[in-house]
């Protein structure tokens, strides 16, 4: 995928997340031309994902999946609307996929669909309808 403007924006505003939730670890992430995929992880919530450094520090509350993903659509779209001169325009859907990775393979596949995604794009039926016109 080539990023627009709003996609490089997307982009700098999930990989810093983590400066902002020091309890976040990132994992595969891809940016499509209408939706975003991406696997993280509440590390001392009890679960982490393979391989990530055992972080000890308390869980806060105010790291939630919910709180997270707020602030990524939140932070994202405060920035793409300054970008693009406009002002208080939505950006993203209301509502989020969330799915919970419970093992290896799970998270071995959840990883294979996510880099996999931009292969199936000219699938998709916005990319269909786009070619029509």
């Amino acid at each position: 995928m080539h990023l627009s403007l709003a996609g490089e924006v997307a982009r700098e505003s999930w990989h810093a997340l983590p400066d902002r939730f020091p309890q976040v670890a990132l994992d595969e992430f891809v940016i499509m031309p209408n939706h975003v995929h991406g696997i993280l992880a509440l590390v001392g919530a009890g679960l982490a994902p393979p391989g990530a450094p055992n972080v000890k520090s308390t869980f806060s509350s105010h790291c939630s999946l919910p709180a997270v993903i707020g602030a990524f659509k939140s932070i994202s779209t405060i920035k793409i609307n300054r970008l693009l001169k406009r002002s208080g325009q939505l950006f993203w859907q209301r509502s989020y996929y969330e799915h919970i990775i419970r093992n290896g393979e799970d998270m071995k596949n959840a990883q294979r669909y996510i880099l996999e995604n931009p292969l199936k794009w000219s699938l998709d039926r916005e990319y269909l309808e786009s070619r029509k016109r």
